[in-house]
């Protein structure tokens, strides 16, 4: 499994490579290489998951390792979430103004329901 992993990865990265390096990319290409891009991260965070709770697997690292293992994940984490909270207040704004203006254009209010 080790060995499989490792190749696929290094097509993920390859191809990460590639998105990165295309020029003139419209939106839908920016789409489709975000959508690549969390779903190669999606992979790896399984993968994670099923090492980090695997304890057979994790006692056979020596406590330095896990502590620089613990160490970048929680950088990469926080990273991350401090770009999901500029992304996600960005499109809260984005939002926002979307809806004021159906709001603006709407002349009667309408019900919805929801249908199991």
């Amino acid at each position: 499994m080790s060995e499989r992993w490792v190749r696929i990865s290094t097509q993920i990265l390859d191809q990460l490579k590639s998105l990165e390096k295309a020029e003139k990319k419209d939106r839908l290409d920016l789409v489709r290489s975000m959508r690549f891009t969390l779903r190669a991260l999606e992979m790896s965070l399984v993968g994670w998951k099923q090492w980090v709770n695997n304890l057979e697997i994790m006692t056979k690292f020596p406590t330095e390792d896990l502590e620089k293992m613990n160490r970048k994940l929680s950088e990469l984490t926080r990273s991350f979430l401090e770009y999901d909270l500029e992304a996600t207040k960005l499109g809260n704004k984005i939002g926002l103004e979307t809806v004021k203006k159906v709001k603006k254009g709407r002349k009667s209010k309408t019900k919805s329901s929801y249908v199991a």
